[in-house]
């Protein structure tokens, strides 16, 4: 689980790429060069890489850390099974 200082950083990041995205939305309409929208939308989702990067690194430090240190095999399996599924897709879109 997120504490407060994370939620409001995640909030923040995502406040900003919907600016960016309406931004892009208004580039589009206004016909602007191809490559300046491809710029943008190039920013954007390495924007939403950083969010990612921090949901996943807190996930790994609260949810999967309590799996690992609890005698729990099965819900250790499953947080590892989370994690290759994730990764496994962020290969494969990345």
């Amino acid at each position: 689980m997120m504490d407060e200082k994370q939620k409001s950083d995640v909030a923040n990041r995502l406040s900003r790429i919907e600016g960016q995205v309406r931004g892009v939305r208004r580039m589009v309409e206004e016909d602007r060069y191809c490559m300046d929208v491809l710029a943008q939308t190039r920013s954007i989702t390495a924007a939403l890489r950083k969010v990612e990067n921090l949901v996943m690194e807190t996930h790994l430090n609260t949810c999967v850390a309590d799996a690992m240190r609890s005698t729990d095999q099965r819900d250790q399996d499953d947080k590892v099974k989370e994690i290759m599924t994730v990764l496994a897709d962020m290969r494969k879109h990345g």
